[in-house]
């Protein structure tokens, strides 16, 4: 099983490669662990469901919730777990049916079961929609690129290559870098929701054992 992805290349990177003009791909400036690379996908579909090429902090915080809740959930506790869900759904503009329709589209990707027509009401009427903009090529905004960016800074893990150590994120650091941001505002009222922001500290930089995820 594959513990890391790599960044994707650009286009023209890409298509270099493909026809063999460099046969050298590009180092990454960072790696992602497994569940982090998985939000980041799911952030992206949420960014192309409404027509948008850049995925917000937003987008992030609903891939990590929809996608490693029950292993995140573990920095708040258990009576403000009601309260958090409701603010991650606000502040993606999402109802509570579409964000059920979300987490069921996911497991049923993640599971690869692709039979559409078991789908929820919502996601029939998207699916033509986010397969129509399914290559449109999304980035993070640069508040988003900012945090990655702090992220890499504190990673707890690097992989050593013979010229360069690459920072390893995983889902407790970035947690840790939007919560810390004070230029944003959905960062600051993440803060404020009960996150134990001592714990996620201490789960982010100095973890206990390294992570499978």
């Amino acid at each position: 099983m594959k513990l890391f992805r790599r960044k994707s290349t650009s286009n023209a990177r890409r298509l270099a490669l493909r026809d063999g003009n460099n046969r050298t791909a590009a180092i990454p400036t960072r790696r992602l662990t497994l569940g982090l690379s998985r939000a980041e996908t799911l952030a992206a579909m949420l960014a192309r469901s409404r027509a948008s090429g850049t995925i917000e902090i937003a987008d992030m915080l609903a891939g990590m919730y929809v996608s490693d809740w029950e292993r995140l959930s573990q920095y708040w506790q258990p009576h403000d777990h009601e309260r958090v869900e409701g603010f991650l759904r606000h502040i993606c503009g999402i109802s509570p049916q579409r964000w059920h329709a979300w987490i069921e589209f996911y497991d049923r990707e993640r599971h690869g079961d692709t039979d559409r027509s078991k789908l929820l009401p919502f996601f029939r009427r998207k699916a033509k929609l986010i397969a129509a903009r399914h290559n449109l090529p999304v980035r993070h905004s640069a508040s988003l690129e900012g945090i990655f960016k702090e992220a890499e800074k504190v990673a707890p893990y690097r992989d050593r290559t013979p010229t360069r150590s690459i920072p390893i994120l995983t889902s407790e650091c970035l947690l840790l870098c939007i919560a810390r941001n004070t230029t944003s505002e959905i960062s600051r009222k993440l803060a404020a929701t009960g996150l134990d922001m001592l714990l996620i500290e201490k789960e982010a930089l100095f973890p206990r054992r390294a992570r499978r995820e």
